[in-house]
């Protein structure tokens, strides 16, 4: 049988914090009417015989708080990029002037807002699974070192307890995150 290995708090911390940080991400990509250079991260670029990501073929700058200006590096990519927007489904219509092609934040309805606010409810839920899913780990790890008498009874149980604390700090971290999101999201 082998050995268990040995319990390590910062790594469920850590790993943690990466569903924080994953989330953070995902919000990234919701449109609030409000322009955010991360809206355009998952739009790909067909480019040199290839998809490539927008941010390698060109610059992404939030002139005016519901403008996005794209600034294509290479004149012969303006037209493929301009493409790309387009196609990502984003809702945005790009306007061309050489090699700047800007992108005005069209005003969301109520309707959308309240769709945009489900999917982050989505995408907090997914988060709060993610934190969970770490949780078990580190309690069945606890469990193992106990079994194997590694630890006694007592020290299982103090760790159980900060494992728990970590939880229950990471799913209040990822609340108030939703909150403000969906403050965001249902701002007029």
């Amino acid at each position: 049988m082998a050995a268990p290995t040995p319990f390590n708090a910062a790594d469920i911390k850590r790993r943690m914090q990466g569903a924080i940080d994953s989330l953070k991400h995902d919000f990234g990509g919701l449109r609030t009417g409000r322009a955010s250079a991360s809206l355009l991260d998952p739009v790909m670029v067909d480019a040199y015989g290839s998809k490539i990501p927008i941010v390698q073929a060109a610059s992404v700058t939030v002139p005016e708080p519901r403008m996005l200006q794209v600034n294509v590096w290479d004149r012969g990519l303006v037209i493929a990029v301009e493409k790309a927007i387009m196609a990502s489904n984003l809702g945005l219509n790009p306007q061309t002037e050489g090699q700047i092609i800007r992108l005005r934040m069209p005003d969301l309805t109520q309707d959308r807002r309240k769709e945009l606010a489900k999917v982050a409810h989505t995408y907090a839920e997914k988060a709060r699974v993610a934190v969970r899913n770490v949780r078990r780990d580190g309690m069945d790890q606890l469990k193992a070192l106990e079994k194997a008498k590694l630890i006694g009874e007592d020290e299982e149980k103090t760790k159980a307890d900060e494992v728990q604390k970590m939880t229950d700090a990471t799913i209040k971290d990822i609340d108030a995150t939703l909150k403000t999101k969906e403050a965001e999201i249902m701002q007029v």
